[in-house]
């Protein structure tokens, strides 16, 4: 594998969870953030995610990985389509499904899920429209590095033996998929390696990223605009 691989994916792999685990840790320790702070946040966020993905694109491609090898090519439209419509509505419906879940517990039972909602997701209509466009930077940045890059680099590393590279690109992209939710906890880390599994299946079976993207998307935006309404409501109820 070539060393600025191997680069990226030691940021990848740790890194970029060490530093999302100690600005999401400093971040809940105050007693509260601002609009203005959450909208920061969001902008650096979004800012920090592009950088990455612009670095991991010059390198891939200098390196002759190919838009097809990237899941960055559509053979079959409709079958994508299809594919992207049914993940992203089984998804949603079962993000929606566990907030209620978490809504209905006591507030004291609900954990990191009710810190972290009420400091970091948005509060306000000018915090929507900003943490969308976080949604959607989240969405395809995410799926390039992890179910685009890690995939196609150890896809390219077991070429000759295709069983293999399969299962260590689904494991490996989706265990460094994980880790970069280190600071959800082992919980967030188990739920989202299982997730990362199920985007890198779809990756094969329709052989692009589009619907990984979708679901991705779709499920962030169930999480970062509902969320919030839902925990409130519950909370009102008890």
């Amino acid at each position: 594998m070539p060393w600025d691989f191997i680069l990226i994916l030691f940021v990848l792999g740790v890194l970029v969870p060490w530093r999302g685990a100690m600005r999401i840790k400093r971040l809940l320790a105050q007693p509260a953030l601002t609009t203005s702070e959450r909208l920061s946040l969001y902008a650096s966020t979004i800012a920090f995610q592009w950088l990455i993905v612009a670095i991991v694109a010059w390198s891939a491609f200098s390196r002759h990985l190919t838009p097809e090898e990237l899941g960055l090519t559509v053979s079959a439209p409709w079958r994508t389509v299809l594919i992207a419509v049914i993940l992203t509505a089984l998804l949603c419906v079962n993000q929606w499904a566990n907030l209620r879940r978490i809504a209905r517990l006591p507030e004291n039972q609900r954990g990191f899920m009710l810190r972290f909602t009420e400091k970091i997701m948005p509060h306000s209509s000018p915090e929507v429209l900003v943490f969308t466009a976080l949604a959607c930077t989240a969405g395809v940045s995410e799926e390039f590095l992890y179910r685009g890059f890690v995939f196609a680099a150890f896809i390219r590393v077991f070429e000759n033996a295709t069983f293999l590279a399969l299962f260590a690109a689904v494991v490996i992209s989706s265990a460094l998929f994980a880790t970069g939710h280190l600071y959800q906890g082992w919980r967030g880390i188990l739920t989202t390696f299982v997730v990362g599994i199920l985007f890198s299946s779809l990756r094969i079976w329709s052989g692009n990223l589009a619907p990984p993207v979708a679901a991705h998307i779709a499920v962030d935006l169930v999480a970062g605009v509902c969320g919030p309404r839902l925990l409130r409501a519950g909370s009102e109820l008890q």
